[in-house]
């Protein structure tokens, strides 16, 4: 009967840790993006959208700015 507990046990925990250490890579991934202004203006033209200059600075100010949700914390 251990010989099934041990088992299902050490998957369990190893999904639960691997769930948790995955979004916190994740999140740290994310935070230290940094988007120059080629980037989002290739961005915007993939989408359709032609930004003139006030609105790329707009852009750029409001992706520096923009923070993650923090359902976890540390």
């Amino acid at each position: 009967m251990l010989s099934w507990i041990i088992p299902i046990l050490t998957l369990i925990v190893g999904l639960v840790a691997g769930f948790f250490g995955g979004t916190y890579y994740l999140r740290k991934q994310l935070s230290n993006m940094q988007m120059d202004e080629k980037q989002i203006q290739a961005m915007a033209r993939s989408m359709g959208m032609n930004l003139n200059q006030k609105q790329l600075k707009q852009m750029t100010r409001n992706m520096k700015n923009m923070k993650l949700p923090n359902k976890f914390p540390k």
